[in-house]
């Protein structure tokens, strides 16, 4: 069973109506919408925004669910100059940029006592998704890499220099390395799609409300291929 999480109803809405023989269970106020897509079994939920959302709504999916793997969706800022608004970051690993204990003598965005901090994505599921978005998405591209995650919307360019800086990230949200580290602990193969909706800088603003609608239709158009391309 495959599990996707959104960060937003919009996304969500949009695959429930590609969904089959729905059934529906709530819990931690999140509802789980267990069905079939294209023949196979998933379950799709909103988590809402932000890390701990995030993190519990993964935990749950391995422990209700028992996935064999996890897919989020959404959409985030980019951090690389030659990702344009638009486009797709597949994620290689991802980190929490907002972790820092470096007062104790850690590396920042160190988490501590963790084996690791920086939680490497499926390579299959990345490979899968590559083909697929060039598939569905041929007017936009698909790029591979670093996303990092904290608990801000970045419209600063000072923070967004200095999370690149830091970091060496190709785009920047609110929830995908919460995922990972959850999907890492339980062992269940992850990634995380962003699709593209602002510079995440003093433009952002502005940009994130015009794109919003574009960057939802080419995560939910990449997720629905992704399904029918898994495990065929």
């Amino acid at each position: 069973m495959l599990g996707i999480i959104g960060a937003m109803d919009e996304e969500v809405a949009k695959l429930k109506e590609c969904m089959d023989e729905v059934e529906i269970k709530t819990k931690a106020s999140m509802d789980f919408y267990k069905g079939i897509i294209s023949g196979k079994e998933v379950v799709v939920v909103r988590s809402g925004i932000g890390k701990v959302n995030a993190g519990i709504c993964t935990q749950i999916l391995c422990d209700e669910y028992n996935v064999e793997a996890v897919i989020n969706t959404g959409i985030a800022g980019s951090l690389n100059a030659k990702i344009d608004i638009g486009d797709i970051v597949l994620s290689t690993d991802a980190l929490q940029h907002d972790v820092d204990a470096t007062g104790f003598g850690y590396e920042l965005g160190v988490i501590p006592r963790m084996e690791t901090s920086v939680f490497e994505a499926d390579s299959e599921l990345r490979t899968i998704a590559k083909k697929c978005c060039e598939k569905v998405n041929p007017e936009i591209s698909v790029f591979e890499g670093r996303v990092v995650s904290g608990d801000q919307f970045i419209s600063d360019k000072n923070v967004k220099d200095r999370i690149i800086k830091n970091f060496d990230g190709f785009c920047t949200e609110m929830e995908g390395a919460a995922i990972a580290q959850a999907a890492y602990l339980n062992k269940v193969p992850f990634l995380v799609i962003r699709a593209i909706s602002d510079k995440a800088d003093d433009s952002a603003t502005q940009d994130y409300p015009t794109f919003e609608k574009n960057a939802i239709k080419h995560s939910v158009n990449l997720v629905k291929e992704i399904i029918k391309e898994w495990k065929k």
